[in-house]
C-alpha cells in the first residue's frame, strides 16, 4: 500500500474509532434502529404520497420512479464497487477491533467500501429535494432539513455499528448526492417535456 493510501487510511480508522466510541443505551438503540431499512418504508411512502397531492398523479408517478431508481442504482452500484475494491468492513479488521470497536449488529459481507445506506438515503434525500423545486410558488425549508438530517443520521449510525468506516460513509455520501440530484433533474425534464397539462 502507497504511504500515502495508508496514512488516509490510518486517519480514516481513527476517526471512524472516535465516532464508533460515542455511545449510550440511548444512541445505540438510535443506530440500530435508523440501519434497519425496514423501518424507512413508511418514510417512503409518506414522501412518495406528498409529491402525488402536491403535484399529480402524472407528475408523481414520475418523481416516484425517479426515486426509485435512485435507490435500485446507488445499491447495485454499491455492491459493484465492494466486490472491485474489496475493502474490509472495519468488523472485520483485527486492529480495529483490537482498538475497541463496538459491533452492535451482525457483522454482514465482508467488504464495506462504500456504504450504501450512506448512498441510499442521500440519493433519496437529494432526489426529493430537487424535484420538490418544481414548485415555484414556494419554498421548503423544513421538508429539505427534516430529509437531510435524516439521511445523516442513517449514515453516522452505520459507524457507529461498526459496519462502515467513516471515509465509507463520506463516499456514499457523494455518491448518492450525485446520483440523486441527476435523476431529479432528468425527472423534471421529463415532466416538463411530456406533462404539460398538469399545474404544479
Amino acid at each position: 500500500m502507497p504511504p500515502f493510501i495508508r496514512q488516509l487510511h490510518e486517519i480514516d480508522q481513527n476517526i471512524t474509532l472516535a465516532i464508533n466510541d460515542l455511545h449510550s443505551a440511548f444512541l445505540d438503540q438510535v443506530a440500530i434502529f435508523l440501519s434497519d431499512i425496514k423501518v424507512w418504508i413508511p418514510f417512503y411512502i409518506i414522501v412518495g404520497a406528498i409529491f402525488v397531492k402536491k403535484f399529480g398523479w402524472k407528475r408523481g408517478a414520475v418523481v416516484i420512479i425517479s426515486l426509485g431508481l435512485t435507490f435500485a442504482l446507488t445499491d447495485q452500484l454499491t455492491n459493484l464497487v465492494k466486490d472491485c475494491v474489496s475493502r474490509l468492513r472495519p468488523c472485520y479488521n483485527t486492529h480495529m477491533l483490537d482498538e475497541g470497536l463496538r459491533i452492535l449488529e451482525k457483522r454482514g459481507g465482508l467488504y464495506g467500501f462504500y456504504s450504501a445506506h450512506a448512498a441510499n438515503a442521500f440519493g433519496f434525500a437529494l432526489c426529493s429535494i430537487v424535484c420538490l423545486k418544481m414548485d415555484r410558488t414556494k419554498r421548503y425549508p423544513f421538508f429539505s432539513v427534516l430529509v437531510l438530517s435524516w439521511a445523516t443520521l442513517v449514515a453516522f449510525s452505520r459507524i457507529l455499528i461498526g459496519k462502515h468506516y467513516f471515509g465509507d460513509v463520506v463516499v456514499g455520501t457523494v455518491v448518492g448526492i450525485i446520483i440523486g440530484t441527476a435523476l431529479a433533474l432528468l425527472a423534471r425534464a421529463v415532466i416538463s417535456r411530456y406533462i404539460k397539462t398538469e399545474s404544479c
